[in-house]
């Protein structure tokens, strides 16, 4: 169909692929539990634009201009764990906020926290950690070549199909994760020390990424 081959294979891969945790599923949650379903969309919409300009660029051949220029590569996963990197300096600061004030589980969030929300932009830092991660354009540009008949006229539409069906996936995961997280934000509403653990352990991982990313 569409010059896609064994497509019930494909959907199978996508639907592991998706379920593993990573970077930008892991934010989404975050938000959601933070910030509510609104927010929690916002950043899943950053997802799939960084995801679609991925595919796209994967589908004109970006990925093998990152393999054949290394110090480009370097340079765009260096800038990825950086970032990565400063969003878990972030949750760590705010989960040492949160510790803080544990104490006090009646009162309002501190008004620092709130005002570091207003400016937290999901979608935004959503889209960065989508964009300036090298390795999903090699690894999208490798695996959808599997699926494509060389044959055919149109691959152009292959990759269409393929990432629109990647996408809906994630769609249905990503949405999964927001309502999961909305329920857990009324969890850490009543217990800050949930809360202040659960916003540490993000930003441990987030740390990991940012290593994980660096040392690839």
């Amino acid at each position: 169909m569409l010059g896609v081959t064994d497509l019930p294979t494909y959907l199978a891969a996508v639907v592991l692929i998706v379920l593993l945790p990573g970077p930008n599923s892991l934010y989404v949650l975050s938000v959601a539990s933070r910030r509510g379903v609104k927010e929690g969309y916002k950043a899943a919409s950053g997802v799939f634009t960084g995801d679609t300009v991925l595919m796209v660029l994967a589908a004109v051949g970006a990925g093998a201009l990152l393999q054949t220029s290394p110090v480009l590569f370097t340079a765009v996963k260096v800038l990825g764990a950086g970032y990565l990197g400063w969003l878990a300096v972030g949750m760590l600061r705010g989960a040492l906020a949160m510790w803080r004030s544990r104490r006090s589980p009646d009162e309002e969030a501190p008004a620092g926290e709130e005002a570091a929300g207003a400016v937290e932009r999901p979608f935004r830092r959503a889209l960065v950690v989508s964009l300036l991660n090298p390795k999903a354009i090699l690894f999208l540009l490798s695996f959808f070549v599997q699926f494509v008949d060389p044959h055919y006229s149109y691959p152009a539409l292959s990759f269409l199909l393929l990432g629109t069906v990647s996408q809906l996936v994630s769609l249905l995961y990503l949405s999964t994760l927001i309502f999961t997280g909305t329920r857990l934000s009324a969890a850490f509403r009543r217990r800050k020390r949930l809360a202040a653990g659960a916003t540490s352990a993000a930003g441990v991982i987030f740390l990991g990424f940012a290593a994980k990313l660096a040392v690839s």
